[in-house]
């Protein structure tokens, strides 16, 4: 179960808009495997800004997913010492943003309880309460 404790919606609301632009680096994706494995409901975005395996993921797969955390978090890390905030509260920002235009429908995506959730159709991914909605 994740734990997070993060900053009132508002301002969380206003850092993700500001993370977003400067993110983008690290959750682009051009890598095939992530792409098909994304397809495949076998990865997919998390409440905790980062990228997760839903079925356990092979060692290829699994190699692929913690490449992308590791420049996620770098960037991360990098915002939090310029912005005066906490890693975590980057992190949340940023996946505030990734649920809203990052997964797309037939994707999963995990809640900040830990329960991986498929997007149906065009239906809007439910987003954490931090995010100020």
């Amino acid at each position: 179960m994740m734990r997070l404790t993060f900053m009132s919606g508002t301002f969380m609301s206003a850092l993700a808009g500001l993370l977003l632009l400067a993110a983008v680096p690290a959750t682009a994706q051009a890598d095939p495997v992530l792409e098909a494995a994304r397809a495949g409901g076998e990865v997919g975005e998390q409440a905790d800004g980062y990228l997760g395996l839903r079925t356990g993921g092979g060692g290829t797969l699994k190699a692929h997913v913690d490449q992308i955390n590791i420049k996620r978090k770098a960037v991360y890390t990098d915002l939090a010492v310029k912005r005066g905030v906490t890693v975590a509260d980057v992190a949340a920002a940023t996946a505030c943003e990734l649920f809203q235009n990052r997964v797309a429908p037939g994707e999963y995506y995990r809640d900040e309880r830990g329960v991986w959730h498929k997007r149906v159709g065009n239906a809007p991914v439910k987003l954490p309460p931090y995010c100020g909605q």
